[in-house]
């Protein structure tokens, strides 16, 4: 059945999924909704976005981003209250990054509102995939590639843009130990770290294999040059409690500019916590493990919103965290986490409803 909703041309599919899936019992991104959004680029302009059933992509072997890696995404998350209303968590943040990734690599940038109107569109088509179990969401995955076909090293002259969605249970369950890491970096002056590209999270890989080999389920990863400062925490920003001040390092062109941390430094403030954005070095850290002043850690992103660090390696040497009956990352959490859900007001306007 073909509509139009938004502006936004809809073709439905005729063959749900959706009564396979047990809602009680999701894990994270594995499952795929019913349809998503789907977007061309050619004859240098973006085409006009579609939301289709979900399905397989044939490409060219010589497309561009099975060569040249032109290929970037976002994570979002889309939450239902209990009057089964739809809600974002600073969507036009998103929008704005993915944009900011495509001009480093060189892809075209997308108009808000074949974005935001996409998205909306296709959260209405499959309103019924978001779940309202504690904890669950529906993510969101926009993601823009490059499907121009041809081995010469330029950028393609072709793009797909595509949201797909995911009803998930938690990203991670429970505390997690991390790595320092002394040899490999996440990105380095001058490189893509800033945007989400595919590549830097490829890049990650091994040396987080090479962790978990030891023990550990996460790397920290620490500048390039000297390898003394600390940046982010796999795939997250970090966060660092000494005493009662929560230290977060700044945003360069190393590392992300993470939604969820900005979210977190506003929202701490606000509360009377102090917060301090600067470079921290590993010395700073290990000192403050080993004299009791070290009281927590913590990743922070979209998919986990804030995942507690346990304790950290380093030098061949562990060093646990304090286990504390109330944490800066739990209340920190639950505040993001009712303004996400609706379940309390939203001083700071970043809740927002898909009408």
């Amino acid at each position: 059945m073909n509509a139009i909703m938004n502006d936004i041309e809809v073709i439905k599919t005729t063959s749900s999924k959706i009564k396979e899936v047990d809602f009680e019992n999701l894990s994270f991104g594995k499952i795929i909704s019913d349809h998503m959004l789907e977007c061309n680029y050619k004859d240098g302009k973006w085409q006009a976005p579609k939301v289709v059933p979900y399905h397989s992509i044939a490409l060219d072997p010589s497309s561009k981003i099975f060569h040249y890696g032109q290929s970037i995404f976002e994570g979002m998350k889309a939450y239902k209250d209990a009057n089964d209303d739809i809600y974002l968590f600073r969507p036009l943040d998103n929008f704005k990054r993915l944009n900011i990734s495509a001009k480093r690599l060189a892809i075209p940038e997308l108009p808000e509102s074949y974005f935001m109107e996409g998205l909306k569109t296709l959260l209405k088509v499959d309103s019924d995939w978001i779940p309202k179990k504690e904890g669950s969401s529906l993510y969101i995955r926009p993601f823009v590639f490059a499907t121009g076909n041809g081995f010469h090293a330029s950028p393609a002259d072709e793009y797909k843009f595509i949201i797909a969605c995911a009803p998930s249970g938690s990203y991670f369950s429970g505390k997690v130990k991390v790595l320092i890491e002394e040899t490999y970096s996440r990105s380095a002056n001058g490189g893509v770290g800033y945007a989400k590209a595919g590549g830097n999270y490829a890049g990650q890989f091994y040396p987080t294999q090479l962790a978990i080999e030891k023990g550990y389920q996460q790397v920290i990863w620490t500048d390039d040059n000297t390898h003394e400062y600390i940046e982010e925490a796999g795939a997250m920003n970090i966060f660092i409690r000494i005493n009662d001040t929560l230290i977060t390092g700044p945003t360069s062109d190393r590392i992300l500019d993470g939604i969820t941390r900005k979210s977190i430094i506003e929202l701490a403030k606000s509360e009377g916590i102090s917060v301090e954005v600067r470079k921290i070095s590993v010395h700073e850290v290990v000192e403050a493990a080993k004299n009791g002043s070290l009281k927590e850690m913590f990743g922070a992103g979209t998919a986990a919103v804030i995942s507690p660090i346990s304790g950290f390696g380093y030098h061949g040497e562990d060093y646990e965290l304090p286990e504390l009956e109330h944490t800066y990352a739990s209340a920190l959490k639950k505040n993001i986490t009712d303004i996400q859900t609706n379940k309390c007001e939203d001083p700071f306007g970043w809740r927002f409803k898909v009408e």
